[in-house]
């Protein structure tokens, strides 16, 4: 059963033409990877899907419904929630000030108190924490708030934008094995951008990559990772 699916997105940055008729579609439960070079429309693709950047044409449908020109903050409510390029985490609030803020548009107080318990279970790093600024926080570190942040809006859809960026190759792998652990443990559903484009087809049911605002190829992660032409576009040649 498709939750989320973007058909024949057309979005504009002015008169640049960013996506170009986009189309892909998330099942419930699945991973789905957007692998792609700079400027190819990934952040692009989330913005749009989250009302950022709204679409000039085309639609988004979330568990059977039109979002497309509904704005963000109803968007959020509505299950789809933002782990943004760069972090962006609250520099000035304490890590469970920043998570608290994730909970915003929540009132289910015992279950947003179980939620920060897991957080603080996955991410040990953030319990030690607790009371330290978010920008005096380590790269890994602000990472981890803002994939922390982003579960405690208890997400149906969780999008994250480049998680793996700007960090070392050990802080990589825990990203990408807390990222694992919420699909296959908590059953969480979700959209990841990601430039590391092995370590997100190796985790991804299925994957899309894009090239100037276009799908070029599609199918599962592991198909992708087989496939000549990505292979020697995005995995490295080998």
């Amino acid at each position: 059963m498709s939750l989320l699916e973007v058909h024949d997105i057309h979005t504009y940055y002015g008169k640049i033409h960013a996506l170009k008729g986009l189309s892909i579609r998330v099942e419930v439960g699945q991973i789905v990877t957007l692998i792609g070079g700079n400027g190819a429309g990934k952040t692009t693709t989330l913005n749009t899907i989250c009302g950022i950047t709204p679409a000039a044409q085309g639609r988004v449908v979330f568990d059977g419904q039109d979002i497309t020109r509904l704005p963000a903050h109803e968007i959020v409510r509505r299950g789809i929630i933002h782990a943004p390029e760069g972090r962006k985490i609250f520099s000035r609030l304490t890590v469970r000030e920043n998570l608290e803020m994730g909970a915003f548009a929540r009132n289910d107080t015992d279950k947003i108190a179980r939620d920060m318990d897991y957080v603080y279970e996955r991410f040990p790093r953030l319990k030690e924490r607790i009371t330290q600024l978010g920008g005096t926080l380590s790269g890994g570190e602000q990472q981890m708030l803002a994939i922390g942040r982003a579960m405690m809006a208890s997400p149906k859809v969780l999008l994250l934008d480049e998680p793996s960026m700007g960090l070392a190759p050990k802080l990589v792998e825990e990203i990408f094995n807390v990222i694992d652990y919420l699909n296959r443990e908590n059953g969480t559903t979700i959209l990841l951008v990601e430039q590391n484009a092995t370590k997100a087809l190796s985790i991804a049911a299925q994957g899309y990559v894009l090239q100037t605002g276009l799908i070029t190829h599609s199918g599962t992660g592991e198909a992708l990772q087989h496939d000549p032409a990505v292979i020697e576009a995005y995995l490295g040649g080998h």
